[in-house]
């Protein structure tokens, strides 16, 4: 028998999920018993006796003689106390912990996205490629003509004096001076305004022609034209300034004299009316009404040597480059087109060197940069609003910018590297540009009407400015910073010497 009995011993030990028949008990059974016990004993006669006993030996035999704690109160005194596991699971209470805190965050604060979204957009714009670079050392220029779409920003560490020395320029927010033209011709395809070198401002004022001196403030009528019913529709001075031309509605350009007051010829040839002009050294442009542009020697008898006829509607801007090489276009069509003088003004030949096709709107404002080879800015109409920097060796458009305006006209500053815009609807202000950041330097407003042409003075400090308001009004906005103008003769005294070979 003894062997079924080590078998059942082993059968126990092997089956643990069994409930253990041997072995001590259980704490929580040997408390059970004891309390069981304890109580069994209390209850007892000679319990009784011996307390009565000890209570009858008491100092204060009045008060209440059971002094035995309620059974409840005893059992809980003496268990003891055993923490609830599951609030001992650290990970996963720092979890819900956390996950609380964000609902709680998400709930309390829901525009924190768009908060941050707005933080990104404002230091890195809507492209996601862009990179924030900080620099201690002025940052490296790229070579000229390079976009690059990856947009790259710098923090340049800058001195105090720096700053200073940028922001100490001064443009006064109200003209200097303001002056009537009445019966001036609001018409966004013409060009009636010119300033010579030798400081006479020309305006057109229906069929008048009217010179004003800047430095005497003499005002002179020029011309009129033979019939009520022709009018200017363009004038432009020579380089050398003695010398004015005009275009009528007739379609005639008509040379004059301005110290004999006297016409020296009229050139015909055009169907329509001439909205702008543009010198080239002997050679004058003139863009016509059928969107034909005539080149004029006014040397010769025969003075027409080439037709250009590639613009399908109006030619309202025409401006030769500096330097004689280029001929810029600009007509109601929306085209800009590019010609070679070498080519188009020898050979007669109607094929530009570049068309853009970019601009959404009539070109009129039309500008060379003075200190950029090849570099031409342009503006358009009210359904364009942009202006636009093209470099005319490559055909590349370097940049655009919206006004948010219609631009009329565009003048570059020969003083500093900005330009000068005006424009229509609805502030009718002149913008005054950095040039090639394109940041506003300053806007100048005090016209009621579109501001429809400009002219700069011959020293570059002043911009004169023609509105639909039958004003001009004169504003210094580039005026020449004392330090360079001293430095300027004694580099020319300088240079001078050493070209001569005295040192």
């Amino acid at each position: 028998m003894s062997h079924f009995h080590f078998e059942t011993e082993v059968n126990d030990l092997l089956r643990l999920d069994a409930p253990m028949s041997k072995g001590p008990a259980p704490r929580w059974q040997r408390k059970s018993t004891d309390h069981r016990s304890s109580s069994a004993t209390a209850s007892t006669p000679l319990d009784r006796s011996s307390n009565s006993s000890r209570l009858n030996c008491s100092k204060t035999p009045s008060k209440t003689p059971s002094l035995k704690k309620t059974p409840g109160k005893a059992k809980t005194s003496e268990d003891r106390f055993i923490p609830n596991r599951s609030a001992m699971n650290f990970e996963m209470n720092y979890h819900k912990m956390v996950s609380a805190d964000h609902e709680n965050e998400e709930n309390s604060s829901p525009s924190k996205a768009e908060f941050k979204k707005k933080m990104s957009q404002s230091l890195v714009g809507n492209d996601t490629n862009s990179r924030i670079l900080a620099f201690k050392n002025k940052a490296p220029t790229p070579r000229e003509g390079h976009l690059n779409d990856l947009r790259v920003l710098y923090s340049n560490n800058k001195t105090p004096a720096t700053s200073t020395k940028k922001n100490a320029r001064h443009i006064a927010p109200v003209p200097e001076r303001i002056l009537d033209a009445p019966d001036l011709i609001d018409d966004y395809y013409l060009n009636l305004l010119d300033w010579s070198c030798h400081n006479h401002l020309a305006v057109a004022l229906g069929g008048f022609v009217y010179l004003w001196n800047a430095a005497t403030g003499d005002i002179v009528q020029l011309c009129q034209t033979s019939t009520p019913d022709c009018y200017i529709g363009s004038l432009a001075w020579i380089k050398e300034g003695n010398y004015i031309a005009l275009g009528d509605s007739n379609g005639v350009v008509q040379l004059w004299d301005v110290e004999a007051q006297k016409r020296l010829r009229s050139m015909a040839g055009h169907s329509s009316r001439i909205g702008c002009l543009s010198w080239n050294s002997y050679i004058l442009s003139s863009g016509c009404r059928s969107g034909v542009i005539h080149h004029h020697d006014v040397r010769v008898a025969d003075h027409h040597v080439a037709t250009l006829s590639r613009h399908s509607q109006e030619v309202c801007g025409l401006k030769w480059s500096p330097d004689g090489k280029y001929l810029a276009s600009g007509a109601n069509d929306n085209l800009l087109l590019i010609w070679d003088a070498s080519i188009n003004t020898i050979s007669n030949s109607n094929t530009p060197l570049h068309t853009f096709n970019q601009h959404q709107a009539a070109v009129k404002a039309l500008d060379w940069c003075p200190f950029q080879r090849n570099v031409l800015a342009s503006g358009g109409g009210t359904a364009d609003r942009h202006i636009r920097f093209w470099n005319v060796g490559s055909g590349n458009c370097l940049n655009s910018i919206d006004t948010h305006s219609q631009v009329c006209s565009i003048v570059w500053s020969k003083e500093y590297k900005e330009l000068v815009s005006s424009h229509g609807y609805a502030q009718n202000q002149l913008t005054v540009w950095k040039y090639p950041s394109m940041v506003k330097v300053t806007e100048l407003t005090g016209h009621t009407c579109r501001v429809l042409h400009m002219a700069m003075s011959p020293d570059g400090q002043t911009v004169c400015s023609a509105a639909a308001d039958e004003t001009l009004r004169l504003w210094k906005c580039f005026a020449t910073d004392p330090v360079k103008k001293k430095s300027k003769p004694n580099q020319i005294l300088s240079s001078s010497l050493v070209h001569r070979g005295i040192r």
